[in-house]
């Protein structure tokens, strides 16, 4: 899912990385609310699970994660998380309800792998959502020039909402809709939006079904 190098990143930074959804309170929970929208029901997993943020609050009963220092965070919220990459998941096919990918991404070495692996363990009629933050939008351009300070962004491949839609179809899954947030630029006051059908902010999170 991740070269070592972005292993490695994850592994040393992960009390940085964590901190963030403290210290970037209102973002975070415009990205939770969206995330939440869709109406996930099942049993789900998170591929990137990271430190257990998002799973902890959406009721995701599984993720992976290739850091394991992240990880021990995630168990701690009590996520059932295991080491792994998203190119290879440690599952059967067809025994998730919903996948989750929230900003991974940007991260892993074979973003359509990845994509086809979480396809792969979906149920029929499972689906897919990927959270992205969209390279062509500000809050894309913001991160992407802050390459050179940030230990994460330094790392980081963004894609566009069309290039994930690709991905997605060619797992054979079929792009439904769009939902997203944070319509307010970076350096603006964040404040509390309610998600937005479509993929108009920098924040968007694409769901797709898989067929049944």
């Amino acid at each position: 899912m991740a070269a070592m190098a972005t292993v490695a990143v994850f592994d040393k930074y992960w009390g940085r990385y964590d901190e963030w959804y403290s210290r970037n309170r209102v973002i975070a929970l415009n990205e939770l609310r969206t995330v939440r929208s869709i109406g996930l029901r099942g049993l789900g997993l998170e591929v990137g699970v990271g430190t257990g943020w998002f799973a902890s609050r959406l009721g995701v009963g599984f993720g992976v994660d290739p850091s394991i220092n992240m990880l021990r965070v995630a168990w701690r919220r009590g996520v059932e998380a295991v080491q792994a990459v998203g190119e290879r998941l440690p599952f059967r096919s067809g025994v998730f309800d919903y996948v989750l990918l929230i900003v991974t991404l940007c991260f892993v070495d074979d973003p359509w792998r990845v994509v086809g692996e979480s396809a792969r363990v979906l149920k029929r009629g499972g689906r897919l959502v990927a959270c992205i933050v969209p390279r062509d939008s500000p809050w894309g351009r913001y991160y992407e020039a802050r390459r050179e300070t940030s230990p994460f962004y330094r790392v980081a491949r963004f894609y566009t909402v069309g290039e994930v839609e690709s991905m997605m179809t060619g797992a054979g899954l079929v792009v439904e809709g769009h939902y997203s947030t944070l319509h307010f630029n970076p350096g603006e006051e964040p404040r509390l939006e309610e998600p937005r059908p479509g993929a108009s902010g920098g924040f968007v999170c694409i769901y797709a079904l898989k067929p049944g």
